[in-house]
């Protein structure tokens, strides 16, 4: 039976790149996977998802509008798929979170969702909190606040390095823009008492 399955963590626990790795393990199998990232997320220079340590793939790009249920549907009736993989998955509309839901329960294909669980604020992103409600498992990964302790929030800062507390939920960027740290050290950095 095909599962809907959440791998979330903070910036830097090697999301994109466990998804990559999960990739090649069903490609090396002879299996046919389709991978989708967030449209909005332009960083890569390449290819579409792009993991810091190197490791890039080609992959289909979805926003607000796309139709993950038609679309997927639409590959899998030309030539059957065994896996798709979503990165960004925090991107993902609830509407788009359900129909990946129902690409595992009426179409049998497993899906496999990357992305981080919160903003730079500590709130859920939509996709996320779809995902956390619904999706079948849940994995979280792991990334290291500076102390040694599991980082779990997204520090935003500015080009200097300091807290940003406010501003636009989304707003894409890297190290430089973002900072994993332990619930304990996020909350002193933006002064959350």
């Amino acid at each position: 039976m095909a599962k809907l399955y959440f791998y979330y963590a903070s910036m830097n626990a090697g999301k994109s790149t466990t998804l990559l790795q999960a990739d090649f393990n069903y490609r090396e199998r002879g299996m046919r996977t389709m991978l989708w990232t967030a449209a909005l997320d332009d960083r890569a220079v390449g290819k579409p998802i792009a993991s810091r340590i190197g490791l890039e793939a080609e992959a289909h790009r979805f926003d607000a509008a796309t139709d993950l249920w038609a679309e997927v549907s639409r590959a899998h009736a030309d030539t059957p798929l065994d896996c798709i993989l979503i990165d960004e998955a925090q991107f993902l509309t609830k509407e788009q979170v359900w129909q990946c839901a129902r690409l595992a329960d009426q179409a049998g294909i497993p899906v496999l969702c990357y992305g981080l669980r919160t903003d730079f604020q500590g709130e859920l992103f939509a996709g996320s909190a779809a995902l956390l409600g619904i999706a079948d498992a849940l994995v979280e990964l792991k990334a290291v606040c500076h102390c040694g302790r599991k980082a779990s929030m997204n520090l935003r800062v500015d080009g200097a390095g300091n807290p940003v507390a406010e501003g636009a939920q989304t707003e894409i960027g890297g190290n430089e823009r973002y900072v994993a740290l332990c619930r304990r050290h996020f909350r002193e950095a933006i002064g959350k008492t």
